[in-house]
């Protein structure tokens, strides 16, 4: 994991059934305004100046001068607000101190945009009044497509940080002391709190809460944050070693931890360490677009991330038997599983020992290639895996509903295998070079089927 990655991985209890405060936009309520101030180097800021002297006009340019001088006669230097809490949010973006509007000047900073090609610009802002860039927030905002609750507390929080930085009337933090990391101080996860989205049973994820661990995990080649949960088993011992029973799509099967635990509980299976993975609670996918997206076209990433970033991350928190540990995927994860188990011997860190692959919906794999001008021949092909291998060292179990290939029918194109289809012929391709198979057909369609089968595969993989 990078630096950055490792900064922004943070390991905690469960928060999925806190219920999280939204900030006020109520200019006349008492807020707490709490900044982290930085020491800036005055000569380092004339420098720049100097060095890019043609983005500022004279006015700029010597007003800017006049307020170092001012910094540096006062013995302060340039000092700054690094980061700011209001109510005990961390505010988005930078606050100006009062100086920067003095005697006619202007508040400025660059920032990386995007010219009409797309291409990346430094651009320079500019205002000479507070109340321009205060109304600079409010349009940004509202062009990023917030919501005009989230725009007006903005707006609000700014002018309160403004108001408590010229009347002295906030809390000086030692610097370095917030953790603006900490998703419970962010004012974006406050707003954008989807935890609603996810299916689960309050009472029996209470009951097994105290052995949850959540996990938030930022990957930086995906630029994605992912909201990991880790159920440990009953009289989970940290001297002992459990396989991992990883699921993704965990917005739907962390529900299902709390029953794999109590097979667990009455005896039915051993003791395994449960993982379920999916995104941040600050993220929705109603339509599904980001699971397809990471899932199917950016499965190659979604690998390496498992693979290389978070399995070894959890294999240095928890012992855990790569040898006998299983990923499992349904669907569009259902395709996921299938390219990581044909494409695992091209990593040196061997994680997964079983794959389950649930109802792949390889047609919509099929679909993508096809637009995009892609072969599918290395996906029927299992990615040329036997190519490069005499056998499978791997087991597999292969599963899917028998009534579901009407569930999308809309969705199949002339000439497409149904899911079902699919399914038939990767079991002839698996048997055909003597993989360890277990096969079934569930009576049900799409989804429906999913509870029952962990618990089967958990009874039949990991028995007492």
């Amino acid at each position: 994991m990078t630096d950055m990655e490792l900064q922004w991985t943070k390991k905690h209890g469960l928060t999925l059934l806190d219920e999280l405060e939204k900030p006020s936009a109520d200019p006349n309520a008492e807020h707490k305004v709490s900044i982290e101030f930085m020491a800036g180097d005055v000569e380092v800021t004339r420098n720049y100046l100097e060095q890019n002297r043609d983005m500022f006009t004279d006015e700029e340019y010597e007003h800017e001068l006049r307020r170092l001088q001012k910094r540096e006669e006062s013995g302060d230097g340039d000092v700054f607000p690094s980061v700011i809490l209001v109510d005990g949010f961390v505010y988005p973006y930078v606050i100006p101190t009062e100086d920067y509007f003095e005697d006619g000047g202007s508040y400025w900073f660059t920032a990386t945009d995007h010219d009409e090609n797309g291409e990346p610009e430094e651009k320079k802002y500019s205002f000479s009044s507070f109340e321009d860039y205060l109304e600079f927030i409010r349009e940004r905002s509202i062009e990023w497509g917030y919501p005009d609750e989230e725009v007006e507390v903005e707006v609000t929080f700014a002018q309160v940080i403004y108001d408590a930085l010229k009347s002295g009337d906030y809390e000086t933090l030692p610097e370095g002391s917030v953790d603006v990391t900490d998703e419970s101080k962010s004012i974006w996860s406050a707003f954008h709190n989807y935890r609603s989205d996810w299916e689960y049973d309050r009472a029996a994820v209470e009951a097994i809460k105290d052995s949850v661990d959540e996990i938030n995990i930022y990957d930086e080649e995906m630029g994605k944050n992912f909201t990991v949960h880790v159920t440990l088993p009953p009289d989970y011992d940290r001297d002992k070693t459990y396989p991992v029973f990883f699921l993704t799509d965990g917005i739907w099967r962390f529900g299902n931890c709390p029953e794999l635990r109590k097979c667990m509980e009455n005896g039915e299976a051993a003791p395994v360490i449960l993982v379920s993975l999916y995104y941040s609670y600050d993220i929705t996918d109603p339509d599904q677009g980001l699971r397809y997206e990471d899932l199917v076209i950016n499965r190659s990433e979604l690998l390496d991330f498992i693979t290389d970033n978070l399995m070894p991350y959890l294999c240095e928190n928890y012992n855990i038997d790569c040898a006998d540990s299983t990923l499992y995927g349904h669907s569009d994860g259902g395709v996921f599983t299938h390219y990581a188990l044909f494409n695992s011997d091209k990593f040196e860190n061997q994680p997964f020992a079983h794959y389950i692959i649930g109802s792949p919906a390889l047609w919509g794999l099929y679909h993508y290639n096809q637009y995009e001008g892609i072969s599918n021949d290395d996906v029927m092909n299992d990615y040329n895996y036997f190519d490069r291998n005499e056998k499978l060292d791997k087991t597999v179990f292969l599963c899917a509903g028998s009534l579901e290939d009407p569930d999308y029918a809309d969705h199949y194109r002339e000439g497409d295998d149904t899911t079902l289809e699919g399914v038939a012929k990767l079991k002839e391709r698996l048997e055909s070079h003597g993989a360890e198979l277990t096969y079934k057909l569930y009576e049900s369609h799409h989804y429906q089927y999913i509870p029952e089968m962990l618990i089967e595969y958990l009874k039949l993989t990991y028995p007492c």
